[in-house]
């Protein structure tokens, strides 16, 4: 089994958050497996693992798309390969 893409968004709640981001990834082949999200007070997050096995662009592009579009409203996403997830959040 290979490993998936870990999206993670953070940011101040507003409408149609998930289905943009979402939007985004299906532009460029990325197919959204599994999600969870949060609303805290006023502030969404979330957390996605795509399947990228159809993505029409490099992974590396596929980042900087998400960025770039996270920061056009004002929203945190990054994205990385899960093993790279998982050694993050190791103790």
């Amino acid at each position: 089994m290979f490993k998936l893409p870990i999206i993670t968004v953070v940011g101040k709640d507003g409408k149609g958050i998930i289905a943009a981001v979402s939007a985004k990834c299906a532009e460029v082949g990325a197919n959204i497996v599994e999600i969870s999200q949060s609303v805290l007070k006023d502030y969404f997050a979330m957390i996605m693992l795509a399947d990228i096995s159809s993505l029409s662009i490099p992974f590396s592009e596929f980042v900087d798309l998400l960025s770039e579009y996270g920061n056009s409203k004002n929203l945190q996403i990054q994205t990385m390969h899960e093993d790279i997830f998982n050694a993050m959040h190791t103790i």
